[in-house]
């Protein structure tokens, strides 16, 4: 009895076990591991020996040191091992201080600032020292180091992003500042261009002017398409900033709306324009102004007679092609602005013209004090920006109106250096200062020289940090928002007043005895190619026409 009972017992204990193993056998085992193995787990990226190898180079050869600090700078935090920061930052007081650099005063200096103990002791230096035998490849050692102190500071930043991408009380455009903020802090606080020997940059010179000879017009920069400011400028300099200022009116962005047009269809040089005062579509509206001679009223109330219809489809076709790109980001923040230039840059873009500086943000990530360190701010990375994006970077400025306060004659109340507005840095951070000037502005009928001033701009070339200063007088047509050189307009270079463009042309041949017309407007007068519009027309054939009303066109 008792042993049938012990079997039993003996049944259920060994059935049960299996019968459970048996039912449980399709589902997943969620149960741990015992044992976790660190090879699963993650380490921050680090180079341990690499850190040894450059510290100990560093004390056994003074020229180490200068090639090691060069490139990881006076930074302790590109080390892994808290050791290994307290033993960089005694080397960089030495240096510092011109003393000499070694294993005993590197020992001085810890046990000076209490952190011989923290840093591993006399031991673990002369270790150091003993790992490496020569620096001949300290620059290599000290990149990887470096490299590995960026992977780091990548993941510290993204981890702290991905933080706050869950937190729904955060705003996702201050985020997004934020990370761009950071990725640029980490390149540009960390990665300096080196210095060059002076044999390399003689020969860069050289070749560089001798690609110049080769050049017609003396143009060694992007040709801004007025001949007289390309003569003194020699064109518009890759890495220069150029600030173009003037008071309300005078004219700042129809300047550089002609000038981008001139240099995108004339020259195919690819310009980007970040406009924060007009949208896209009334820019672009003034170019096709410009380009085809049709006020800027007319197309903005539509009201074309039909031959202006002709020869807008027919102009448009080269500003459709011509390699022009237009921002209207309103606020633009230097942050937005740096992302969008490089990307811009990469996509082949020479020049970046700003409508204007004034209306530019530093951003929320960036603290500064009053509204003149900001705008010095500005000026200061745009600066920066054309030198690391090796373009020319134009940027409109306003003035105050102490031009306005100006007396007298003398100077016709011509803007000086002075009047730049909220800040003195724009004239330090700008290679060029200019200024755009009409005395007509001012009713001021005449010229110093006694020549009128009807239609006539004055573009002032105040600064100019390698080449001359100069006034240029220039060609303004006020009903197509357009300047042009002077003497591409005669009546404007003999101060008579300009008609509107096409329809003054258009009144003259009608009434001009070589059209052999008595009336209306002969098609043949107009090249022939102002009829390859998409319009479908007959045109009239050869020979005397017919009176038309004013506002029919025979075609």
């Amino acid at each position: 009895m008792d042993f049938r009972i012990a079997a039993a017992e003996h049944y259920c204990r060994s059935f049960v076990p299996m019968e459970n193993a048996r039912r449980n056998s399709g589902k997943k085992s969620t149960a741990r591991p015992s044992v976790i193995s660190l090879e699963a787990g993650k380490l921050p990226p680090q180079a341990v020996d690499f850190e040894q190898a450059v510290l100990g180079a560093m004390m056994i050869d003074r020229r180490a040191v200068d090639k090691a600090i060069n490139i990881l700078q006076d930074n302790t935090d590109v080390f892994y091992k808290p050791e290994h920061r307290e033993i960089y930052r005694s080397v960089i007081n030495l240096y510092n201080n011109t003393k000499p650099i070694d294993l005993l005063t590197v020992s001085n200096d810890l046990k000076m600032r209490g952190e011989l103990d923290g840093a591993g002791g006399d031991f673990y230096l002369v270790q150091l020292t003993q790992k490496v035998s020569s620096a001949a490849n300290i620059e290599f050692h000290a990149r990887i180091v470096q490299q590995k102190f960026f992977q780091r500071e990548l993941i510290a930043l993204s981890s702290d992003l991905i933080n706050k991408s869950y937190d729904d009380s955060t705003d996702v455009f201050d985020l997004l500042d934020e990370a761009e903020s950071g990725i640029f802090n980490i390149t540009n606080s960390n990665i300096k261009k080196s210095y060059e020997k002076a044999d390399d940059l003689v020969q860069q010179a050289i070749k560089r002017i001798e690609e110049l000879s080769k050049q017609e017009g003396g143009i060694s920069g992007l040709p801004s398409g007025f001949r007289d400011v390309d003569k003194v400028t020699a064109g518009w300099q890759a890495s220069d900033l150029i600030v173009i200022a003037a008071r309300p009116g005078m004219g700042k962005t129809a300047f550089i709306v002609s000038m981008a047009k001139n240099m995108a269809i004339k020259h195919q040089v690819p310009v980007a324009l970040f406009s924060l005062e007009m949208s896209s579509v009334q820019l672009i509206t003034r170019m096709i102004s410009s380009e085809t001679g049709i006020t800027s009223n007319k197309l903005r109330e539509g009201s074309l007679q039909q031959y202006e219809w002709d020869i807008l489809y027919q102009k448009v076709k080269d500003l459709e092609k011509a390699p022009i790109y237009i921002d209207e980001t309103p606020g633009l923040s230097l942050l937005e602005f740096r992302a969008k230039a490089r990307r811009l840059v990469s996509q082949g873009v020479k020049i970046i013209f700003i409508d204007y500086l004034q209306l530019m943000t530093v951003g929320q990530s960036q603290k500064v004090g009053n509204r003149e360190q900001e705008i010095s701010t500005i000026s200061r990375t745009l600066k920066a920006m054309a030198k690391e994006l090796k373009i020319p970077i134009i940027a409109l400025s306003q003035l105050s109106r102490g031009v306005e306060a100006q007396t007298g004659q003398s100077n016709h109340k011509r803007p000086m250096l002075q009047h730049l507005r909220e800040s003195g840095a724009i004239e330090q951070d700008a290679d060029i200062v200019s200024f755009i000037y009409r005395p007509e502005y001012y009713n001021f009928d005449t010229w110093e020289d006694g020549s009128p001033t009807a239609n006539q701009a004055e573009f002032i070339i105040a600064k100019h940090r390698n080449g001359d200063l100069k006034n240029i007088r220039l060609a303004f047509i006020g009903n197509l928002a357009q300047f042009r050189d002077l003497d591409e307009v005669p009546q404007a270079a003999q101060g008579f007043a300009i008609e509107d463009s096409y329809e003054s042309s258009i009144n003259s041949l009608s009434t001009s005895p070589q059209s052999g017309t008595t009336g209306g407007f002969d098609p043949r007068a107009l090249p022939t190619d102002a009829f390859d519009s998409s319009i479908n027309r007959n045109i009239p054939p050869a020979g005397p026409m017919p009176t038309q009303d004013d506002d029919e066109m025979p075609f």
